[in-house]
C-alpha cells in the first residue's frame, strides 16, 4: 500500500480576507498531495469559529483584516485552540510588519510572504516555500498561551551559567537562526544586561522585507542597541547586528562588517555558513557561537569548525526548537560545548563575556 496515503492528510484552514489571495492560497495548498484545505476564513472571528469547529493541523493567517485582525486572532486561538499558525502576509509597510513580530510573540511559528503571482519569476519558489513550511509546522507541537495582563512579553527568568565553564577571550559573539528563532533571540536578547560588553552578530533566516521590522521588534524587548547590519560598520562592544535582506554578511580584521551579493550558500542569502566561517578566520577561539532553531544545516559545520579551534559553541536543544534541524545538525557534528534551551543562553553568554573583560 502506498505510504503516502497511509499518512493522515495535513488539515489546513486558510484566513484571509482577500478573496482573490483566498482562492489563490487555496490552489496553492489544495495542489499538494499531502494538504486538504478543509476551510476558509475571512476574518479572525470567522477563524475562531472554524478552528473550534473544523481542529485544523495548520492556519495560514493574514494580519490586516477587518472585525478582528490576525494578532489578536492568534492570541485567542493560542489561549483555547493551540494551533500552529504560519502568517502570511502581503505588506511590508512597518506598522504591519510590527504587528506581524506580535504575532510571533503571541505563539505564530513562522512568518511568509505571500506567494508571487502566476507569470512572476519567483512563482515557483515562493509557492514552493509555503506548502514546505506548512507541511513542516504540521509537525511541530505547540503549546496553549495564557492571557496576558501586562504588554511587555512573559520572558523566563535567566539561569545560572554552568559551573564547568571554560576561561575564553571573549571578542564577538555569532548566532544563526531560522524557523522559530525570532522568539528564541528575544529570550536571549531581552535577558543580556544593558553593560554587555562583547558586539553580537546575528544570520536570521527570514522572508524579504521583514527583516527591519524583526530589528525594530527586539529593540522593544532588550536594552542593547540593535542594527540593521550595514556594509563597512564597526563592531562596537554591546550592539548587535542582524545581516539585512539579500546579502552575504561577514566579518574582516579590524572589527568590521562586509556585505557582499555573493551567490547564496545552502540555498540562502544570507547565509549563517558564510558569517560562521568569516568569524572562524577573524576571531577563531576568541569567537562565541551558537545555532538556534530552524530547517536544514546551515552554520553545522562551521560552527564544529570554531568549536574545533577552542571556540565556545552552543546549540538550542530539541524540546525547545520549533524545529531541530540546524542545532540537530550540529549536535550529530559534536560541534556544540553546550546544548541549551534559550533561556540558559544569556547566563552563558554574560558569565563568559565579563570573565574576558577581567582577563
Amino acid at each position: 500500500m502506498n505510504a503516502q496515503r497511509d499518512k493522515p492528510m495535513i488539515k489546513v484552514l486558510i484566513v484571509e480576507d482577500s478573496p482573490v489571495v483566498r482562492e489563490f492560497l487555496v490552489h496553492i495548498l489544495g495542489a499538494d498531495s499531502a494538504i486538504e484545505v478543509i476551510g476558509t476564513a475571512n476574518d479572525g472571528e470567522e477563524a475562531l469559529e472554524a478552528v473550534a469547529r473544523k481542529r485544523p493541523d495548520v492556519i495560514t493567517m493574514d494580519i490586516h483584516m477587518p472585525r478582528l485582525d490576525g494578532l489578536e486572532a492568534t492570541r485567542r486561538i493560542m489561549e483555547t485552540h493551540p494551533t500552529p499558525i504560519v502568517i502570511v502576509s502581503g505588506s511590508t509597510d512597518p506598522r504591519e510588519v510590527a504587528t506581524t513580530f506580535r504575532a510571533i510573540e503571541a505563539g505564530a511559528v513562522a512568518v511568509l510572504r505571500r506567494p508571487a503571482g502566476i507569470g512572476h519569476p519567483d512563482h515557483e519558489t515562493s509557492t514552493e516555500e509555503l506548502v514546505r513550511t506548512v507541511r513542516l509546522m504540521s509537525e511541530v507541537k505547540v503549546i496553549r498561551r495564557w492571557p496576558r495582563t501586562g504588554r511587555k512579553p512573559q520572558l523566563p527568568p535567566a539561569a545560572e551559567a554552568p559551573r564547568d565553564q571554560v576561561e575564553a577571550k571573549v571578542k564577538l559573539i555569532a548566532i544563526g537562526a531560522s524557523t522559530g528563532g525570532p522568539p528564541a533571540l528575544q529570550i536571549i536578547l531581552a535577558a543580556l544586561p544593558a553593560d554587555f560588553p562583547v558586539p553580537i552578530v546575528i544570520v536570521q533566516h527570514m522572508a524579504s522585507g521583514f527583516t527591519q521590522g524583526f530589528v525594530q521588534w527586539l529593540a522593544q524587548t532588550s536594552s542593547l542597541p540593535m542594527h540593521l547590519a550595514a556594509h563597512d560598520e564597526l563592531l562596537r562592544p554591546g550592539h548587535v547586528y542582524v545581516a539585512p535582506d539579500e546579502f552575504q554578511m561577514r566579518v574582516e580584521r579590524g572589527g568590521r562588517i562586509v556585505l557582499t551579493q555573493d551567490a547564496p550558500e545552502n540555498g540562502l542569502r544570507p547565509s549563517v555558513s558564510c558569517l560562521f566561517r568569516s568569524v572562524a578566520e577573524v576571531y577563531g577561539r576568541d569567537a562565541v557561537a551558537g545555532l538556534l532553531t530552524g530547517m536544514g544545516r546551515d552554520g553545522a559545520e562551521e560552527l564544529k569548525q570554531l568549536r574545533d579551534m577552542g571556540a565556545v559553541t552552543f546549540a538550542q536543544d530539541k524540546d525547545s526548537s520549533v524545529v531541530h534541524g540546524m542545532p540537530g545538525a550540529a549536535i550529530l557534528l559534536d560541534a556544540a560545548t553546550y546544548i541549551l534551551p534559550p533561556a540558559k543562553i544569556p547566563a552563558v553568554l554574560t558569565n563568559l563575556a565579563r570573565k574576558s573583560g577581567r582577563n
